[in-house]
């Protein structure tokens, strides 16, 4: 079978890999996406990925650039507040609540929060109609053979693939990051993720909350309405022995821990999706780039879910690639390029994820008096107005 060629290769058919086959395409590029799973673009499907994401004030410009934030943004619930809340006390009740506004430092949201499903909904129908992609759902990147001049792929059906570029976008356990030989560096937190969707009585008005008590943070994100109902998506944290032990709950059961843990702030929560369980790591490449290969998105990065940060960062990777492939579109994926990408990417990435792993910890703490200290470190940098708008800055990852 001949070889087929192609300016860019996306390995991973996740948010983060249709996004980047949607901005190459729009740059100019032609571009073959693929991914060993159909993607699940309904939130009542089986492995439905009921997580949701807030994308960030500076990833919109790559999104609108790709074409892509048109379909998306009448699927958005800005976020224009950030709420902290800490339940840390003997009851769990709020004890010190702060919000970080938005229109502190911009005349802009935060950012804009859609579900991870429909998301994929949304990229999977743009590709359809770009010419210059080849997205091939059910199709998995088997072997990787790269050279100087071009990275040779072949695909589960047989396929065989000479690009020029090839993107990693292929999750945490990256098949062509160990086909590279690129190692990586796991933190474990013994800690899993409940991922669901509510609606409640008192609307969320744009405000996204985070409670902090014990064993992680319990995060409530605004959707838009669900049939008349203010809805919201919920991260809730725990110890993995626990988080197993809340999923296996009947749903009344659950429903009432989850009220307890919430704080009652949006009112009774009533359960509107199935339960998905997530374990939550920390893991760096120690590499983002090898030979015609660029890492990005979860092949090069993984955080908790805290601060809005992962997405955001992969499209960060996404966005200085673009950058780099423009300067070098005569040499697309030679080595200069490639060493520019991970130079100007892997020390951002490490320190971003170093203060997350901080605030994990901080996050996860049970015993009362390192409780009381995470309350007061709160109430102080909330009480400094440049502290917290160098905070809010840092979370959108701006200067």
């Amino acid at each position: 079978m001949a070889r087929i060629g192609t300016d860019i290769l996306v390995s991973g058919g996740g948010v983060a890999g249709l996004t980047a086959a949607a901005a190459f395409s729009a740059a100019g590029y032609s571009v073959i996406c693929v991914d060993p799973q159909p993607p699940v673009t309904s939130a009542e499907a089986e492995g439905a990925d009921l997580r949701s994401t807030a994308i960030l004030q500076p990833s919109i410009p790559l999104l609108q650039a790709a074409g892509l934030w048109p379909r998306l943004a009448p699927h958005a619930a800005p976020l224009q507040v950030m709420r902290i809340i800490d339940a840390g006390g003997v009851e769990p009740v709020p004890r010190v609540v702060k919000d970080f506004d938005a229109a502190d430092i911009s005349d802009q949201p935060f950012g804009w929060n859609l579900p991870n499903w429909l998301l994929r909904r949304e990229m999977v129908a743009h590709l359809r109609s770009e010419r210059r992609v080849d997205f091939r759902p059910g199709v998995a990147t088997v072997g990787v053979l790269t050279r100087e001049s071009e990275a040779l792929v072949t695909l589960s059906d047989g396929t065989r693939i000479s690009a020029r570029l090839l993107v990693a976008a292929d999750g945490r356990g990256s098949p062509v990051r160990e086909a590279l030989g690129i190692g990586v560096r796991t933190r474990r937190y013994g800690q899993k993720a409940l991922a669901f969707t509510v609606t409640h009585p008192v609307p969320h008005q744009n405000v996204s909350t985070e409670i902090h008590r014990s064993g992680g943070p319990f995060t409530l994100v605004p959707l838009p309405d669900f049939q008349g109902k203010p809805a919201s998506a919920i991260v809730w944290m725990e110890r993995g022995e626990e988080a197993l032990r809340l999923r296996a709950l009947p749903v009344p059961e659950f429903e009432a821990a989850m009220n307890a843990r919430s704080c009652g702030i949006l009112g009774p929560l009533a359960l509107n999706s199935q339960v998905n369980v997530w374990p939550i790591i920390s893991q760096v490449a120690d590499r983002m780039a090898g030979e015609r290969t660029a890492l990005m998105a979860e092949a090069a990065h993984v955080m908790p879910p805290i601060g809005a940060q992962g997405l955001n960062m992969s499209l960060a990777d996404l966005r200085v690639l673009l950058q780099l492939a423009a300067d070098h579109k005569a040499d697309l994926g030679n080595a200069g390029m490639l060493d520019a990408y991970h130079r100007r990417r892997h020390w951002e990435v490490q320190a971003r994820i170093a203060g997350i792993d901080v605030l994990n910890r901080a996050s996860m703490a049970g015993e009362p008096a390192w409780r009381d200290l995470r309350a007061k470190l709160l109430d102080a940098m909330y009480g400094s107005a440049p502290v917290r708008r160098t905070l809010m800055r840092a979370g959108l990852g701006v200067r």
